[in-house]
């Protein structure tokens, strides 16, 4: 099984603005290298066979202009594909549209870095509750489980047992470390230390129901 704590020191994680048609949007951007190649990587982001080895199960069109499903999660339309080097879509969850782009590099000696961003028009009073962690926690438990199935495709982690290693006490662990490296990345971002972290407690509740 992969060891939570380096998976959360392997892990980048940057916050960042952008301003859109619609107004200000904040930008969260995730990215890990892993040991295989573009093309081996790319099919594993993009195949509907392999997406839910790691992630979730999807159903769909998945070519541009057509329209995905994550079970139990979200959905969208595949706006942009570059093979094999990225891809974006829209991503509709809660009634609320947000963007994510996938990019592909190679980081030389076979490896592959693969970094998501998501870009979202998040209002003042929910980031002064949860801060990023709120989509930052659920990105990381994603890059665990690719990080999981790219090392030894060890089933404990299988997103079919997700809900119950997420009650667990390694995942409620787990989603703590990752709640405090969210904090660390908006503390960089020019949030209030404090602050920071008093959002990711609170996210941490929200997820753990603690």
């Amino acid at each position: 099984m992969i060891d939570t704590k380096h998976q959360i020191s392997a892990v980048r994680r940057a916050i960042g603005d952008r301003e859109l048609e619609a107004g200000q949007a904040r930008v969260l951007t995730v990215s890990e290298v892993y040991d295989t190649d573009i093309d081996d990587l790319w099919d594993v982001v993009t195949s509907p066979e392999r997406i839910p080895r790691w992630f979730l199960p999807i159903s769909g069109d998945l070519t541009v202009g057509g329209h995905y499903q994550l079970e139990g999660n979200a959905g969208g339309t595949i706006t942009r594909c570059d093979k094999p080097r990225s891809y974006a879509a829209t991503w509709e969850a809660m009634g609320q549209v947000s963007w994510i782009e996938v990019r592909l590099t190679p980081e030389g000696d076979g490896r592959t870095r693969f970094e998501l961003e998501h870009v979202a028009h998040v209002g003042d009073d929910m980031w002064d509750q949860f801060g990023p962690g709120a989509v930052g926690i659920g990105w990381d438990m994603g890059f665990l489980g690719l990080a999981n199935y790219m090392s030894d495709r060890d089933p404990t982690l299988d997103p079919k047992n997700g809900v119950a290693w997420a009650a667990s006490a390694e995942g409620k662990e787990f989603m703590r470390l990752s709640g405090e490296a969210w904090a660390e990345a908006a503390i960089a971002y020019g949030d209030d230390p404090q602050a920071a972290r008093e959002r990711a407690d609170r996210v941490y509740a929200a997820y753990t129901g603690s």
